[in-house]
């Protein structure tokens, strides 16, 4: 789990980007991140990685506190940590493979034969194995996607923290996009954070969503909950959109 203690966090410009907030991240399940553009969430969720130093508060690591770590402690517990970016930041003149074998051959001091062995386990759990001779120019971005996935996870990560993984894909995608990350933060039962604007990730993998609003959290709850939050700032955001207004219209009329 990752605790979150009344952090707060400005730029030069002295105006606050969070104010004072608290919450948690669970271990085994998926934790969004969700707001509206200049709310803070991305702030966030570099914040907790560490990118961003906070001015207030503390941020707990299964008990231990990254704003209090030194630099060396820092870069030993960042080797716990997965990333997956928006742009899935593959590098062009390596393989699929070779992407994937790359944290690795940075991190570890296990034999060749062995690091290539676990970067293609990790492609064969993310269906990748035919592409593992390809370069990034020649595959979709669905599977450039699901290469940065396996290239995560390589490490066998405990924290997961994906920024906009569904960015430039098609719906169906990233649904399929949005399942795997599941599945894979309930198999390997990681702590995953991801950071959002797409609202079918909130309604299908929300188990723990946190919701920012000018710097502050307005909300905190799951999927299952958001039909009635009373948070008025929070329905703007998800049920904006025709389709969800009618599922929440069926929501509550399936409940009279």
């Amino acid at each position: 789990m990752i605790e979150v203690q009344h952090i707060s966090k400005s730029f030069h410009d002295g105006i606050k980007v969070l104010d004072d907030v608290s919450t948690y991240f669970e271990t085994g399940k998926t934790n969004l991140i969700i707001g509206q553009s200049g709310s803070g969430k991305t702030v966030l969720m570099k914040s907790v990685v560490g990118i961003h130093t906070v001015d207030a508060g503390s941020i707990l690591y299964d008990g231990r506190d990254i704003t209090k770590m030194k630099d060396n402690e820092k870069k030993h517990m960042h080797r716990e940590i997965g990333m997956l970016f928006q742009g899935s930041a593959l590098f062009d003149s390596l393989t699929v493979l070779e992407n994937v074998m790359f944290p690795l051959e940075m991190f570890s001091k296990a034999p060749k034969d062995e690091i290539q062995q676990r970067a293609r386990e990790c492609l064969e759990r993310v269906d990748l194995t035919r592409a593992i001779d390809l370069y990034p120019s020649e595959i979709s971005g669905g599977m450039q996607k699901r290469a940065a996935i396996a290239r995560a996870i390589v490490l066998n990560p405990k924290y997961l923290f994906c920024d906009e993984p569904n960015s430039g894909l098609d719906p169906k995608t990233s649904l399929m996009i949005d399942r795997l990350i599941q599945e894979i933060t309930h198999e390997y039962n990681i702590t995953t954070v991801i950071n959002t604007h797409d609202m079918n990730s909130v309604m299908e993998i929300g188990e723990n969503i946190v919701f920012i609003y000018k710097g502050v959290k307005e909300w905190q709850g799951n999927k299952d909950e958001i039909y009635e939050t009373g948070c008025q700032p929070l329905e703007d955001l998800v049920f904006a959109s025709n389709l969800y207004k009618k599922i929440k219209e069926a929501h509550f009329a399936l409940r009279k």
